[in-house]
């Protein structure tokens, strides 16, 4: 089961930051139509990431990544809309829902652990700030998003690499390099 659930993660996730980095390369339809179904895919790779998460008792790392499927939803809404029909309400909502669960899952860890008393809750917490960041960044259509993107990237496959989960270890470090794809790409679009 744990084989599979590290295919299915790992493998959602490496096709989200593909479809992403190769939107940036676009315009026009192409472009929305890549990111739509870029965070569309990601959402779909969730459930497998939260349990191989809680599996490991990475209570800040899961909570994160639950909670933020409303950033990703906001994202598909963004594509959408290229990024030209802002809904405050929408963006308010996501905010609190992911911040909530931010707090929930730092202070179920630390109430768990004792305080942070773990290298891999360091590591989940640097993930968690390169993921919330990240995301919101992306979603929101700011290229400084794919900074923050790297960090989680790096900090995650340490993190499985640290819980013995190779085939996630090396997914992360392959969406790196479409992170940093995606970066240059988005670059001078922002200069």
């Amino acid at each position: 089961m744990d084989l599979v659930l590290q295919i299915w993660g790992g493998s959602f996730y490496l096709i989200n930051k593909i479809l992403l980095a190769l939107s940036e390369g676009r315009t026009g339809t192409s472009k929305k139509n890549l990111k739509l179904s870029a965070w569309l895919i990601y959402i779909l790779g969730v459930p497998a990431w939260v349990i191989i998460l809680l599996s490991g008792q990475h209570w800040i790392a899961a909570s994160i990544e639950a909670g933020a499927t409303p950033a990703m939803l906001l994202g598909l809404y963004n594509a959408y809309h290229d990024n030209k029909k802002p809904n405050k309400i929408f963006n308010n909502i996501v905010t609190v829902f992911t911040f909530s669960s931010l707090i929930f899952g730092l202070l179920y860890s630390i109430n768990y652990h004792s305080g942070i008393a773990s290298f891999s809750q360091i590591l989940e917490i640097v993930m968690m700030l390169g993921f919330l960041l990240g995301s919101n960044y992306l979603a929101r259509g700011n290229n400084i998003g794919w900074l923050f993107f790297m960090l989680m990237n790096l900090s995650t496959a340490v993190l499985m690499l640290l819980q013995d989960k190779p085939i996630l270890m090396v997914q992360q470090l392959i969406s790196l390099c479409f992170v940093i794809y995606g970066y240059n790409k988005a670059r001078p679009k922002q200069r």
